[in-house]
C-alpha cells in the first residue's frame, strides 16, 4: 500500500516535510528516523494543528536479514547504528578522508535502510486523499554537526556581528557583553539590562544561540528545550505522556530561525515560505514500538512565533 499523505487538521492540504532526522537511540535495537511536517497556507501558519511529527522505526535485524535475502550493491559494507550513536568515531570527516585513512575504494551508499523506512506508512486521523505531488516539496538540503561544547572560541563573521549589533540596539540589550567581559561587574550588569519589549526569554535565547545563529536544528535528547516566548504553564512543565505507551516523553529537539529563510520550494516558479519561531519536539522516553508495525507514531510539538513576527504585519 503506498504512503497516504499526512494533511492538515485546519485547511485539509498535503502537508509539507519540513525535516528529516535519522536519530537512533544509543543501546536500542532499532534504526530510527524523525519527520517533521507543517501546511504551507498563510491562514495556518503559526497554529500547532498544522504541524505534525512522525517517529518511524525499524529493526536492525530486519534489515540484515533483507540484505541476506537479497544481494546488494552494498553488501559488506552495511549502515549499522553505531554509526551513527556513541561508537562512532568519524563526525566530521568527509568521505575522502575516511578513504584515505582506511586504504580502501570509496563504497556506494547503501539505502537499505531508507528503503525499509519507507515502507512503514503514515496512517491515522490526519491522513489526506491528496496525492504527495499536490503537496509543496522543499528543497533538499543536509545538515552539518557540531557540538555546542566546540563553539568556544568561535569567532562571528561580520554579517553575523552586524545582526547581533541591529537586534543590540533595537532592544536596548548587549548580548556580546556577556560573552566577552569576565569581570563581576559586567556580568551584574548585563544581567540588570532589560529588552525594550521586556520579554527575557526571548533575550535569554538570543543570547544562547549568538554563538552560532545560522543553526537551524538543536538536538539534545531528554536534555532541555530552549523557549523563545514564555511557553503555556503546562508546556513548561513537559509535554503529555506518551499516547501508546503511557510513558513521559523527553525533549528530543527543536527548529530554529535560520531554518525558515533555507527552506525554498523545488518549483523556482513557486513563492513557498514557512514562518515560526521555532519547533519543540517531544518524543516517547521508552521509544515505543511494536514489532512489524508499518505505520509511524505520532509525536508531540510546540510551535512557538517569532516575537518579532507581529512588527511586520
Amino acid at each position: 500500500m503506498a504512503p497516504r499523505q499526512p494533511s492538515c487538521a485546519l485547511c485539509q492540504r498535503g502537508l509539507a516535510q519540513v525535516v528529516q532526522v535519522y536519530c537512533p537511540l544509543a543501546a536500542s535495537p532499532y534504526h530510527r528516523t524523525i519527520n517533521v511536517f507543517a501546511c504551507i497556507s498563510p491562514q495556518c501558519s503559526g497554529k500547532p494543528e498544522s504541524w505534525i511529527v512522525l517517529r518511524s522505526q525499524c529493526l536492525e535485524d530486519d534489515v540484515k536479514a533483507k540484505q541476506d535475502n537479497k544481494p546488494t550493491a552494498c553488501t559488506g559494507s552495511s549502515m549499522s547504528r553505531t554509526d551513527w550513536c556513541d561508537g562512532a568515531d568519524d563526525w566530521g570527516m568527509d568521505d575522502e578522508e575516511r578513504v584515505a585513512e582506511s586504504g580502501a575504494q570509496k563504497p556506494n551508499v547503501c539505502t537499505d535502510v531508507s528503503s525499509r523506512l519507507q515502507e512503514l506508512c503514515i496512517d491515522g486521523d490526519r491522513q489526506s486523499v491528496l496525492q504527495p505531488t499536490d503537496a509543496a516539496v522543499f528543497q533538499p538540503l543536509y545538515v552539518s554537526v557540531i557540538e555546542e561544547t566546540d563553539l568556544d572560541g568561535f569567532h562571528d563573521t561580520g554579517h553575523e556581528n552586524e545582526l547581533l549589533r541591529e537586534y543590540e540596539e533595537r532592544e536596548g540589550v548587549t548580548v556580546r557583553e556577556i560573552r566577552s567581559c569576565e569581570s563581576g561587574e559586567a556580568q551584574e550588569k548585563y544581567e540588570k539590562a532589560t529588552a525594550k519589549h521586556g520579554d527575557e526569554v526571548f533575550t535569554s535565547f538570543m543570547k544562547k544561540i549568538c554563538l552560532c545563529p545560522e543553526q537551524v536544528l538543536r538536538y539534545s535528547w531528554a536534555g532541555s528545550p530552549l523557549f523563545i516566548t514564555e511557553p503555556l504553564s503546562g508546556v513548561s512543565q513537559g509535554a503529555p505522556s506518551c499516547d501508546h505507551c503511557g510513558s513521559p516523553r523527553v525533549f528530543e529537539f527543536q527548529l530554529m530561525p535560520a531554518l525558515v529563510s533555507s527552506l525554498s520550494s523545488v518549483d523556482t516558479d513557486t513563492d513557498v515560505s514557512l514562518e515560526f519561531g521555532t519547533v519543540l519536539v517531544y518524543t516517547c522516553r521508552k521509544s515505543c514500538w511494536k514489532s512489524g508495525s508499518t505505520a509511524p507514531v505520532e509525536e508531540f510539538l510546540v510551535v512557538q512565533p517569532d516575537p518579532d513576527q507581529k512588527l511586520f504585519k
